[in-house]
């Protein structure tokens, strides 16, 4: 159950963001007006089913993440930068086994550190050129960089 009373500063900063690709709840966070939460109690229905299933809900979850956070990028890039220093680690490691105690390695410990570095390279890359998209795509989105609920400014012409 989700229903909202907006003053009218409020619809019209929401109507003035040119986003398509509106996620609702994140927006009327994101303006900034004062919410005020009524407590009701939800009793259950009387015919019929929700239309939400559970993949329903949780790809409306996944949306509100991508549209106003960019800690998944992060993630990203610092799990890559993880992945490099566990394969350098490990790379040191196999050497320093085989020069010590002269064990042959099969290969299957240096082919799995260079994957495994190649691969933490790459994801810190693409975690790097994921932020750079981000940015400009909350720039495009060309939202306000701040709203102004009220002022005692007279307007100067």
């Amino acid at each position: 159950m989700d229903y909202r009373l907006m003053k009218r500063a409020m619809v019209n900063a929401i109507v003035r963001m040119g986003e398509k690709n509106r996620f609702s709840k994140g927006i009327f966070g994101w303006v900034g007006f004062r919410t005020y939460w009524m407590p009701c109690e939800i009793s259950d229905r009387v015919a019929g089913q929700s239309k939400w299933s559970f993949w329903k809900l949780f790809k409306y979850a996944i949306d509100g993440i991508i549209n106003f956070s960019q800690i998944p990028l992060s993630i990203a890039s610092w799990l890559g930068i993880l992945c490099t220093v566990i394969s350098f680690i490990m790379v040191v490691f196999v050497a320093v086994r085989k020069m010590i105690f002269g064990d042959p390695v099969a290969g299957w410990a240096s082919l799995v550190c260079i994957v495994m570095f190649i691969g933490g390279i790459q994801l810190f890359c693409m975690g790097i050129m994921g932020q750079y998209l981000s940015r400009v795509y909350l720039e495009v989105k060309n939202r306000p960089i701040y709203l102004v609920g009220d002022s005692n400014i007279p307007d100067v012409k």
